[in-house]
């Protein structure tokens, strides 16, 4: 008999951000495949639960897929976890969900943890209609998608570490506009939590004189006749 693939959202933050279901399906499945299985690991632990973790990341996932397919062939109930949030979303596990529906194994997302979510509604933008961006390209593609996402209309929401946050802002400010309006979350739903909302060039000032800690979520107001546009004229 066929085995199942459970994708287990995990917290992003506060450790109590995981749900009775997650909990239970973490209990009961044979093997649970980990973005680091130290921070799984420290998760299961916190938990009570024991259970065998086997590594699964971007570096490794091409290769894996295969052998977790012949398992969940077999007959084993897997969960995928990644190191915070829901995997597939700026984490592994597309490749892996994608290899299952071509052999026809049974796939379960459980609802849960995400960051792009609670920023977004906490930013005050609209998120009636919004587009999700992620990481844009380190090198090769980033100008050109900034320049795609100068005429965007919907809220824009991007992933960013610390260590790239004020080149990111200044990008953004470039190619939108530097009053166009904005909010820069971290640290969400932790101790810490901090949203910055104000115009792009207001944020970046903000940063430019604080402390970076912590992955960022940040969110972009669409371009409107209200909207700033940027004195280069890249639109």
């Amino acid at each position: 008999m066929t085995g199942k693939l459970y994708l287990v959202p995990t917290p992003i933050g506060n450790l109590e951000d995981i749900t009775l279901r997650a909990i239970r399906i973490l209990k009961e499945v044979d093997l649970i495949l980990a973005e680091d299985t130290r921070n799984g690991g420290n998760l299961l632990k916190h938990l009570g639960i024991e259970k065998r973790l086997l590594s699964h990341h971007q570096h490794n996932e091409h290769k894996a897929v295969n052998e977790i397919v012949k398992f969940l062939k077999e007959g084993q109930q897997i969960a995928l976890i990644s190191d915070a949030g829901t995997p597939a979303i700026s984490d592994p596990g597309f490749l892996l969900v994608r290899e299952c529906l071509k052999e026809s194994i049974a796939i379960e997302t459980l609802p849960g943890a995400t960051a792009f979510v609670p920023a977004l509604v906490n930013s005050g933008l609209p998120c009636d209609r919004f587009c999700f961006e992620g990481f844009l390209p380190v090198k090769k593609g980033r100008q050109t998608r900034l320049k795609e996402l100068a005429t965007e209309e919907r809220t824009m929401i991007f992933y960013e570490s610390p260590h790239r946050l004020l080149k990111s802002l200044d990008e953004f400010a470039q190619f939108f506009g530097a009053e166009r309006k904005a909010c820069a979350s971290r640290e969400i739903s932790k101790l810490f939590e901090e949203n910055v909302r104000g115009t792009l060039a207001e944020i970046k000032s903000h940063f430019e004189n604080n402390v970076l800690k912590g992955e960022f979520v940040i969110c972009v107001e669409g371009k409107s006749n209200k909207s700033s546009k940027p004195d280069n004229d890249q639109e």
